[in-house]
């Protein structure tokens, strides 16, 4: 019978009981409740655009309801596409999440590579919202309505120009759609997020933008910008007196942003589950109702089940239009 030697022997022991003490290491950790730190909440684009306004309170309730800071963290760039890389690559047990958008869908489409794939990557956990989409003008543009609009666009010299969140992002593509519905060309303006296109707009930089409501409602209240029309099929509660493009100008035009938390994938069912409770919880609360009413958001808080039919409806839907508008990427 072979005999270890002394030595030998010791170094197996060490190396066993090093390798106990790592699986309890292991075990314990998976059996600590989820969260055991703050979660980080990305925003894909600068603060002060509606991914960040619906970002910050939803995370400031959230954090009420878990017990742990929820940091929001902006790292806009490349058309939102920058920071749903990073929270693909996190590591997949909830404590980094995506305030993901519409915009997501559509650059799967126009950017001929990503280092992610949306739908493969990234598990969702619920749309918090719904939000119109406005084409508003600098007072300075003389068009009162979106036929004098396209007719302005029309005069020979016009040197109309709207801003986008970036290059392939939903507003681009509105913009696209509306030059190719309406038979016009105008300069396309990309920037980072909504503040830095917003100033712009009020300096006179650029004519107009198809924002969404929310980083122009109290411009358009305050009268420096003029609300022309919104880009969904029904009329905002939040601008009640602004007709819908398809009712004033543009038949068929119906396009809007939809704003919703996703995880990395392979992040456990039970803390999907967990989040998403706790999410609709919120979304669903008066309060919460309250405050996008002020911002003009429609929530929603579905299922993940849902949110995932919507990602892969608009990924289809928008790969067309994409296709359509000759919108692409590098």
């Amino acid at each position: 019978m072979n005999k270890f030697s002394p030595s030998f022997a010791r170094a197996l022991r060490i190396a066993t009981l090093s390798l106990a003490a790592l699986a309890f290491t292991a075990i314990e950790a998976a059996a600590q409740p989820f969260p055991s730190r703050p979660i980080s909440l990305v925003v894909p684009f600068p603060a002060g655009g509606t991914t960040d306004v619906l970002a910050r309170a939803l995370g400031q309730e959230l954090a009420k309801n878990l017990g742990q800071p929820v940091i929001v963290e902006n790292k806009p760039g490349a058309g939102s596409t920058l920071g749903a890389d990073f929270v693909a690559k996190a590591k997949p047990d909830g404590h980094t999440l995506l305030m993901g958008a519409v915009h997501h869908t559509i650059a799967s489409s126009v950017y001929r590579k990503l280092p992610y794939d949306f739908q493969k990557d990234l598990a969702p956990i619920t749309t918090v919202a719904l939000v119109p989409n406005v084409l508003v003008v600098n007072p300075s543009v003389a068009a009162k309505s979106a036929r004098e609009l396209i007719a302005l666009a029309k005069t020979p010299g016009s040197r109309l120009s709207y801003g986008s969140n970036g290059n392939g992002t939903l507003q681009h593509l509105i913009g696209a759609q509306f030059e190719g519905m309406a038979g016009v060309e105008m300069l396309h303006v990309p920037y980072k997020g909504s503040g830095p296109l917003t100033s712009d707009l009020l300096g006179g930089q650029i004519s107009m933008s198809f924002d969404t409501i929310t980083p122009v409602l109290a411009h358009i209240k305050s009268g420096k910008l003029r609300a022309l029309a919104v880009t969904t099929a029904k009329r905002s509660k939040a601008l009640p007196d602004v007709p819908t493009l398809d009712e004033s100008a543009l038949k068929g035009f119906d396009l809007g942003t939809w704003f919703g938390v996703l995880a990395p994938a392979g992040t456990p069912n039970e803390v999907i589950a967990r989040l998403n409770t706790e999410m609709v919880k919120i979304i669903n609360s008066a309060d919460f109702k309250r405050r996008m009413d002020e911002i003009g958001a429609e929530p929603i808080g579905n299922s993940p089940e849902q949110m995932a039919q919507q990602i892969r409806t608009d990924t289809e839907r928008f790969a067309k239009l994409v296709r359509d508008a000759k919108v692409a990427i590098e």
